[in-house]
């Protein structure tokens, strides 16, 4: 298959979580070509028309999407997938509905209450009323404020913790924290207990719940939060970034728990029609009841990140997981699953004539073809998105 690698647009002087994309990238390229895909790279934009223009001239089967904000914001993750459904475009992982529901913290906090999923309660969000189901008989106690669309830790530090308010005092709080998490943010009852990370991957028999990780906050005094903030995943330099391990042995008074982490993390999947890879995080609390803070569809594929470590504990190899995810999400053009013959991805509505992409020209029936010295001739591109997907492929 021809596969595009759809991803954040991220420049140099960018933070460590948005430079973290391009090792992703770089590690999911690997595992790929090693499967015998030919790779391109696609950085995604607001222009969602060059980005279907690019992929139907370039003859790509297939995307594999990390993308996890546009222009430095997460609120527009589900865009990308929202477009590629409209093309009939296969692609890896979660769907664009499920992407928006779980990307968005309120949304999927209201998702599990609905669906009886035990997730803290929270005020909010700001900009918003103070009035939430979820919060309106919560007593006074200990809340962090948190973003409603960043993920990776993103503006979470010590500050974020407020202690001993009740639900009308801290909302007021959020107006001023915004900005520093997105300009959307909400304040969720803080569970003080275990952390626990369980990752989920697809496979021919249905999903596998892979081992299960707890993070161990080894040394932390007590007037330390026990949270693994924005500095303990990307500051190298911070005392909360060597002494937030994850763990996965276990001795047999957790043997309850874990098997009730891991029928929870199941019901998150089939909740929100998950696909492909899944990351759900747990708090414990100190009576042994269980708390879902996020639903990750896309959590992180480097290799250093908590989801490969899970894979290495559970025997999966990265090329595996890779192709067990391909497999969930993408078809080649020109067949289904079965092998049979069809004209789109599999899935998606016949093409009408409307729908097949127009040349403009001889370089784009050209395209690809030997040129001069065997290389091949360079076509003339619509925008800046065709000229980076030609030379990955070229």
């Amino acid at each position: 298959m021809k596969i595009a690698i759809l991803h954040d647009t991220v420049a140099a002087a960018d933070a460590p979580d948005a430079q973290d994309t391009m090792v992703q990238v770089e590690a999911v390229a690997q595992a790929l070509k090693a499967l015998g895909h030919k790779v391109a790279h696609l950085p995604c934009t607001l222009n969602l028309a060059a980005l279907q223009a690019t992929l139907r001239r370039g003859k790509i089967d297939g995307v594999f999407n990390l993308v996890e904000s546009i222009n430095g914001q997460g609120r527009l993750i589900h865009l990308p997938l929202f477009c590629l459904d409209a093309m009939g475009m296969s692609y890896s992982g979660a769907r664009a509905e499920s992407m928006l529901l779980t990307s968005n913290k309120i949304l999927a906090k209201q998702g599990m209450a609905a669906a009886g999923i035990s997730t803290p309660a929270w005020v909010g969000p700001w900009p918003g009323t103070a009035a939430t189901p979820a919060s309106a008989s919560s007593p006074r106690g200990t809340w962090i404020i948190k973003s409603v669309w960043e993920h990776a830790s993103i503006g979470l530090g010590p500050h974020s913790l407020v202690e001993d308010a009740t639900p009308e005092a801290v909302f007021p709080l959020l107006a001023s924290r915004a900005g520093r998490l997105g300009g959307v943010c909400f304040a969720e009852r803080f569970v003080a207990g275990r952390e626990f990370n369980l990752s989920l991957l697809a496979g021919p028999a249905g999903p596998e719940v892979l081992p299960p990780a707890e993070i161990v906050f080894e040394g932390f005094s007590d007037d330390m939060p026990r949270i693994v903030d924005y500095r303990a995943k990307w500051d190298a330099a911070a005392f909360a970034y060597h002494h937030t391990p994850r763990r996965f042995d276990f001795g047999a008074a957790d043997v309850d728990i874990l098997k009730r982490l891991k029928a929870l993390a199941m019901q998150c999947w089939d909740h929100f029609s998950l696909r492909g890879y899944a990351r759900v995080d747990f708090r414990v609390d100190d009576a042994g009841r269980l708390w879902v803070l996020e639903v990750n569809a896309n959590p992180c594929l480097a290799p250093d990140a908590g989801f490969a470590a899970a894979l290495e504990r559970a025997g999966v190899s990265y090329r595996a997981a890779i192709e067990r995810i391909v497999a969930d999400g993408l078809t080649p053009h020109g067949s289904d699953a079965s092998g049979r013959q069809t004209l789109r991805p599999a899935g998606a509505p016949p093409m009408r004539k409307k729908d097949a992409p127009a040349l403009t020209g001889a370089a784009d029936r050209t395209a690809g073809k030997p040129g001069r010295h065997g290389r091949s001739r360079r076509p003339s591109y619509r925008n800046h998105q065709e000229e980076l997907l030609w030379a990955s492929m070229h």
